[in-house]
């Protein structure tokens, strides 16, 4: 029973890197048209670039996860972006991603795990005091629609606030990313009961991969093709790549008539 258990887990992760990896949506979209799900079936979030400087095509709309206060891209028709981070450990690159940002000043949302938290409290304490988002990521990485039982789920939500509350010694906000972007229908539904809004992306790359970090002109490149008004931008911070990068690609948007803002300005101001 064990090592049927780790398949299936093994094979969840490999789902959700695929996802990205090759720009493609399943589960909840067939060639870009989407299907009824049930609400505890499991999805894997993916997108499809399909045209350039266009929102890409989805596993679910803009108007139905919004019921739920579940976002994953703005106004499409201004040119704003949000920019977030996954940060599931530190890889040394945290401070000085935080440095580019206080130069360019763009306010970024960093989405952690309770590792993170435990091992580098300073480096929460300083997102904080310097306006940035910390968004909930759950305390321990875990498959999130795999867990049925509601008093789990709150769990793995709780104890990542009580342990950014004690860091920053303020509550935390109510902003939260399944890992690997894995859900369901179900778990969106419990964690808007919990007051969090959740928040997925429209724009990412292949760039969580420490022995493969891709090419950092080839990234702006493909980054540049993709980015569309209203964007949601998801990065990792434990990236080389988007440490070495993130000065010249924060310009270059802004150069191309790009403005940031808040994650809160995102979902309170529709």
């Amino acid at each position: 029973m064990f090592v049927i258990r780790l398949n299936r887990f093994t094979l969840l992760s490999v789902c959700a890197a695929l996802c990205v990896l090759l720009g493609v949506v399943w589960l909840c979209t067939r060639g870009g048209e989407e299907t009824a799900v049930s609400a505890d079936a499991s999805v894997c979030w993916g997108l499809s670039f399909q045209e350039e400087g266009k929102t890409p095509v989805a596993p679910a709309s803009k108007d139905e996860l919004q019921k739920l206060d579940t976002w994953f891209v703005g106004d499409e028709n201004e040119k704003v972006l949000y920019l977030t981070f996954d940060l599931g450990y530190e890889n040394g690159y945290t401070a000085d991603i935080l440095d580019t940002l206080k130069e360019e000043q763009v306010p970024a949302a960093f989405f952690v795990v309770g590792s993170f938290v435990d091992s580098h409290p300073e480096l929460i304490l300083r997102m904080a005091k310097e306006g940035h988002i910390i968004g909930n990521h759950t305390n321990t990485h875990p498959n999130m629609a795999a867990i049925s039982e509601e008093s789990v789920f709150r769990e793995e939500l709780e104890t990542l606030e009580e342990k950014v509350e004690a860091a920053t010694g303020e509550p935390m906000p109510k902003f939260y990313r399944p890992p690997q972007g894995v859900y369901s229908l179900q778990n969106l539904e419990a964690a808007h009961k919990m007051g969090y809004t959740t928040v997925f992306w429209s724009l990412a790359y292949e760039d969580w991969l420490n022995d493969r970090q891709p090419d950092p002109q080839k990234s702006i490149d493909l980054l540049n093709r993709r980015v569309h008004p209203g964007a949601v931008v998801l990065l990792h911070a434990s990236s080389k790549t988007n440490c070495e990068i993130l000065a010249q690609l924060l310009e270059g948007w802004k150069e191309m008539g790009y403005r940031f803002d808040s994650l809160s300005e995102l979902c309170g101001g529709q």
